[in-house]
């Protein structure tokens, strides 16, 4: 029987030619949505597969093209069907998808780490590097539109985000070629040994950069069959958004929710593989990995959404608003800030993934209850 990330975007397929044009009942909107999360996993799985083909730093900037189509494509879609304003969806998504990898990834992986032994250890230097990029480019996109003067508003004159566009795509491209190149050594899982800390390598003395119980590579078929699938499901995830759409918005009316809160469910949806991968890695005392896939997703979201949507946006109709309120500031400050006092010393107690999850269920509590 073929595994189900192989049927997933087959069904999501085919699901997406039955319901195209059609105004889903309430059941089928339920059975759409379980189509959509799977074709959403499957397609990550499928980035991972093609990923472990190609190699680094192709491999890495696969995955994180794929889930950044993905992102896209939901906040495309429901900008353009959505019957609510929807200026602010690309903002509430991308900070979302901050709050949950930068709080929540971060935090239960620290958490699940130091179980075992107490303490979690890292690179400080990678992870350090990582949380400076990440705090650039939420700091170049999201906070300063608040605060500039030649557009009325938070937001951004067409130069000004064409410039936030070019400098999110240059601080992404050189984490990438830091994490992948020289400094590769950064970025790699560490444990303790009677004479210190000591990274972890292979069999033939690379340093581990994914896992430690690596996977053989992926046979130039599997590859292949994993692109195709993973094209389908792209194609399935953004029309079946697009049907989605109007019951997200109303089911998030209905509860009584602040329509920003259809931009969590989105980073939500999008980031749960990532959340399980991590989650995963930290069981295996592979800190570093976790870390990596927490601060690199928030990269990835930040560093490629806010320039496709800048393009986007020339054909989309209504302003874009990028700058964070009040609230949101103070929440993006204090994770920074409690970051960087969590990664500069590689090594971290259960404490500091305690205090990482709190913001978290801050940020989920005021995105209800502003």
């Amino acid at each position: 029987m073929p595994e189900w990330t192989t049927l997933a975007p087959i069904i999501a397929a085919v699901c997406l030619v039955l319901v195209w044009g059609r105004v889903p009942n309430t059941l089928l909107v339920i059975v759409i949505a379980v189509v959509l999360a799977a074709a959403v996993i499957g397609s990550v799985h499928h980035a991972e597969i093609v990923a472990s083909r190609v190699g680094e730093p192709y491999g890495s900037l696969v995955l994180a093209v794929a889930v950044t189509i993905i992102e896209v494509a939901l906040i495309v879609t429901l900008m353009i069907a959505g019957k609510t304003d929807t200026s602010t969806l690309a903002r509430d998504t991308v900070f979302a998808a901050a709050m949950i990898t930068l709080n929540g990834i971060v935090g239960i992986s620290l958490w699940v780490g130091a179980r075992r032994n107490g303490v979690a250890l890292f690179n400080a230097e990678g992870a350090g590097a990582a949380l400076a990029t990440v705090a650039s480019l939420a700091g170049l996109t999201l906070v300063l539109p608040s605060f500039t003067t030649s557009s009325p508003g938070p937001v951004f004159t067409p130069g000004q985000l064409a410039f936030a566009a070019v400098a999110s795509l240059a601080l992404y491209t050189m984490y990438v070629l830091t994490q992948t190149g020289r400094n590769r050594d950064f970025f790699v899982p560490v444990e303790l040994t009677s004479s210190g800390r000591k990274r972890k390598r292979d069999a033939h003395g690379e340093p581990i950069a994914k896992e430690v119980d690596e996977h053989a590579r992926p046979t130039s078929r599997t590859a292949w069959t994993s692109l195709a699938l993973l094209i389908v499901s792209l194609i399935a995830v953004v029309g079946l958004a697009k049907v989605e759409s109007p019951a997200i918005e109303a089911a998030v009316e209905s509860v009584g929710f602040p329509p920003s809160f259809v931009g969590v469910i989105i980073a939500l949806l999008v980031l749960l593989p990532e959340s399980l991968a991590a989650v995963r890695a930290a069981r295996r005392d592979l800190v570093q990995t976790s870390l990596n896939l927490a601060y690199g997703s928030a990269m990835a979201s930040i560093g490629l959404t806010i320039p496709t949507i800048a393009i986007a946006s020339i054909w989309l109709s209504g302003p874009l608003v990028l700058g964070l309120g009040a609230t949101q500031m103070v929440l993006l400050t204090l994770t920074v800030i409690v970051g960087a006092l969590t990664v500069v010393t590689g090594r971290a107690t259960r404490l500091q993934g305690g205090v990482h999850l709190i913001l978290f269920a801050s940020f989920l509590f005021l995105s209800i209850y502003p």
